[in-house]
């Protein structure tokens, strides 16, 4: 099967010195006996915060068990790492991947886990939690009472009642083509009774499903690995596909950013970037619709020419050049893009090891802050 975009950037990472595997060692010793399901005792954090912020979505090292959410607050500059266990005194779990927040309360989904936490955003309390889930990716609601999980190996997208923490259906992606072809499911965007779901890991599709009946009712033909994607304010969707990898079964091409219409489905251009060791990533799209964001490098440790975080009008007819954020000597691992305010999160895992860290600029380009987060720093949710 193959490995995932982040752990693959990183294992590659580990290997590049012994002192790194030395401390990944040491490290496994100290929390091996971790359990996500067993309290532990000591003096918890109490809070209530109100008003804009973001969340922090550090996935921690594979097998580890040492996932962890953080918590900045704009407007002060302050940070809070660490803030679920040390709320609740309960770990996390392994690999933590995504947020999603719908009213007051935040779903954490943690991958390797299978399992999706809830907690009230104000005070970070354990609200509940969704569990037998195979290796849970994203969540996305449908309705207060509905939501869809996508998976990498499930090969189904699950129906949960958010409300009770139950799972009350599966929507099959089985294509009787061989296992590692098997639709694997990532991020999905909703469009009017729609949503979109693109299958990343040795696929090249973007399933449609309809949401009255929960039945896949077409498929849209992209870039290979498609790996993120936004809808516009003109109703485009756009998909960004990383082009795969040099050396597997499924082989490589340039990457590509694809717009759709996202009513009749039609593919309107493929944008190929020129160079073929390139892996572009986190697709976003500012708060007014009119921008797309997202990193230009190469995850799995190459190197690319004007790596960084790249903005490009929805209107464009070409890619942009040059990048808002150049890269330098890090290596950009994923960035968020603030709704309200078109402010920009970048993470950097560092080594994979020590906490990674969190850029935050202007969208012009210049540097507000530069924050301590957990271990691999790999999403970012928003609370307007």
């Amino acid at each position: 099967q193959p490995l995932n975009r982040r752990l693959t950037m990183n294992y590659l990472r580990r290997k590049e010195g012994v002192n790194i595997v030395l401390w990944v060692l040491l490290f496994s010793f100290l929390t091996g006996c971790m359990n996500d399901d067993v309290l532990h005792d000591f003096n918890r954090l109490h809070a209530n915060r109100q008003g804009k912020a973001v969340f922090v979505v550090n996935e921690g090292n594979f097998m580890y068990g040492n996932a962890s959410l953080s918590y900045y607050n704009p407007t002060t500059g302050k940070m809070l790492n660490n803030i679920f266990y040390n709320t609740n005194a309960l770990p996390l779990g392994d690999v933590a991947y995504s947020m999603t927040i719908h009213d007051s309360l935040g779903y954490i989904v943690v991958n390797n886990s299978g399992k999706i936490y809830c907690i009230n955003i104000h005070t970070f309390h354990y609200v509940g939690k969704i569990t037998e889930l195979t290796s849970p990716r994203y969540l996305l609601f449908i309705t207060d009472k509905k939501a869809y999980v996508s998976d990498l190996y499930a090969k189904a997208i699950t129906i949960v009642n958010p409300q009770n923490e139950t799972i009350t259906g599966t929507i099959s992606l089985e294509n009787n083509n061989p296992d590692f072809y098997q639709h694997p499911s990532e991020q999905m965007v909703a469009f009017d009774n729609k949503v979109f779901v693109n299958c990343w890991s040795y696929d090249n599709k973007v399933l449609v499903i309809d949401t009255q009946n929960d039945k896949i009712i077409d498929s849209i033909t992209v870039g290979k690995q498609p790996n993120s994607m936004v809808i516009d304010k003109y109703q485009k969707l756009w998909v960004l596909s990383d082009g795969g990898s040099v050396g597997t079964p499924y082989g490589q091409e340039q990457a590509s950013l694809t717009r759709i219409d996202a009513a009749t489905l039609h593919v309107e251009k493929r944008f190929d970037f020129h160079e073929m060791a390139a892996s572009p990533s986190n697709l976003n799209c500012n708060g007014s619709g009119d921008t797309l964001w997202y990193l230009y490098n190469n995850w799995a440790g190459g190197s690319v020419e004007r790596a960084g975080v790249y903005a490009m009008p929805a209107t464009a007819d070409k890619l942009p050049a040059t990048p808002v954020v150049p890269q330098k000597d890090g290596l950009f691992y994923a960035l968020g893009v603030d709704p309200s305010n078109s402010q920009l999160y970048i993470s950097d895992a560092v080594d994979f090891v020590q906490p990674g860290k969190v850029y935050v600029y202007s969208p012009k380009g210049q540097p507000t802050d530069t924050l301590t987060a957990g271990i691999i720093p790999g999403d970012f949710c928003f609370v307007k």
